[in-house]
């Protein structure tokens, strides 16, 4: 199987493409030449709708789709904008992108902006990334000099340039119209869809918004072809996805996979080394802390967007966090619980008011005083807070609570017939989700 998709040419490489002339000699900026030697802008667009890439960020919408919808005859400037925030708790692929292959990701924004006529772009990187801060500022510096960036891109016509931007570590801000919010320099806070960004982004102007994986995805696509990153995966989950694999298995860390052709049973035992001797697997998180969650029973779903949908979870931003039967799925939804309410904006009621109480209720089962209504309370709360606010924080907060309810019922009930969810200890520093 050939090296695919976003880190592709670092692992050709075998090691770190930090310094643009080690870029250039694994094959870096041939797509962007490509492109600007050889292509129309509306012919990149149509590239990046045949090879089928979807967003990686989580919600999965085809790129070139959303980058077709920024109206051509605007009055004001476009911009492309990537989401470096990732903040979503078992999420980190983007973070390695940034920090052994920056100039991959720097090579996709500039085609992407090609494609839609912009002349600055604008990466919003985490507050708690400063490591990667760093690599990506010194890369930008460089690909500057090099004239991959400024007054005429490769001495084209083209003009564009990228700056940097830190957030303060929102999680909100990883919710698009709520990082925009914050790199206008307001809190940052979800706004009333629509308009949607390619309509009115940034400074109310028609903006492309993508996460660094799928960002990052753009130039093998303009280098290779888009029909051979079609040719990857099913016909509806083209391309290769990057797995962050975290929590009790043997070899935790990102793996990349090819969408349809692995299975979550293969990710986790093959990949991943599997579990400790003795022990199975108890739930997965497949797509991060925000999605349904799994149990064993679905170890053999393939990875792809259909199969897993099948399954009743979502691929989402692929943090796959993985417990075994030594954790507990009660304490995990409190410990998930608290998490959503703590960083809720507050903006919206059902949101604010809601995940509080369903921290409060989950604690109150945890610290062994729970009762039976309890188990029906949350299930009238799911139903007030999901799909009722502006963003999707709150289904965030609803979904691994209501699909561990459901699919772990009896260890609920046990907690609350028993007084305490706990079970039996861990050995030190394996601590996930059921610990802490």
């Amino acid at each position: 199987m050939p090296i695919l998709n976003s880190v592709y040419r670092q692992r050709e490489a075998g090691r770190p493409l930090t310094e643009l002339a080690d870029y250039r000699r694994a094959g870096g900026y041939s797509g962007l030449r490509h492109a600007l030697t050889e292509m129309e802008p509306d012919e990149v667009l149509y590239a990046f709708h045949r090879s089928g890439l979807r967003g990686r960020g989580g919600a999965g919408f085809p790129m070139g789709r959303k980058a077709s919808f920024l109206p051509k005859d605007a009055p004001l400037p476009a911009y492309v904008v990537c989401n470096a925030d990732e903040s979503e708790p078992g999420t980190f692929k983007d973070r390695e992108i940034m920090e052994l292959n920056p100039f991959q990701l720097i090579e996709g924004i500039t085609i992407a902006a090609f494609a839609i006529g912009a002349r600055r772009g604008y990466i919003y990187i985490r507050g708690e990334y400063e490591h990667q801060a760093r690599v990506l500022d010194a890369a930008l510096k460089a690909a500057r000099a090099a004239g991959y960036l400024g007054l005429g891109v490769c001495r084209s016509s083209f003009d564009f340039d990228i700056t940097l931007y830190r957030g303060a570590g929102a999680y909100i801000c990883g919710e698009e119209t709520g990082l925009l919010e914050s790199l206008e320099g307001k809190r940052g806070m979800p706004r009333l869809k629509p308009p949607f960004p390619a309509v009115a982004g940034l400074y109310a102007s028609p903006t492309l918004i993508n996460n660094v994986e799928t960002l990052a995805a753009i130039p093998p696509i303009l280098e290779k072809g888009p029909d051979w990153y079609a040719s990857l995966g099913t016909e509806k989950s083209t391309g290769t996805k990057i797995f962050s694999v975290s929590g009790h298995v043997n070899r935790p860390g990102n793996y990349e996979v090819v969408l349809g052709d692995t299975t979550l049973r293969e990710l986790l035992h093959d990949m991943a080394g599997g579990f400790r001797p003795g022990r199975r697997l108890k739930a997965c998180w497949v797509g991060g802390s925000s999605v349904p969650v799994l149990g064993e029973q679905h170890l053999d779903t393939p990875l792809d967007y259909e199969s897993l949908a099948a399954a009743g979870t979502f691929l989402g931003s692929a943090g796959c966090i993985a417990m075994d039967d030594s954790g507990c799925i009660v304490r995990a939804s409190l410990r998930l619980a608290s998490f959503y309410r703590h960083e809720s904006c507050g903006k919206c009621t059902p949101c604010r008011e809601g995940t509080t109480w369903m921290e409060r209720v989950l604690q109150r089962i945890v610290d062994g005083d729970g009762r039976m209504e309890d188990l029906d309370l949350l299930e009238s709360m799911f139903g007030r807070i999901a799909g009722r606010v502006l963003c999707a924080l709150a289904d965030g907060a609803v979904a691994p609570v209501q699909s561990a309810l459901r699919l772990f019922r009896e260890d609920f009930v046990r907690a609350v017939r028993e007084g305490s969810p706990a079970p039996e200890p861990m050995s030190p520093g394996r601590e996930v989700l059921a610990h802490g």
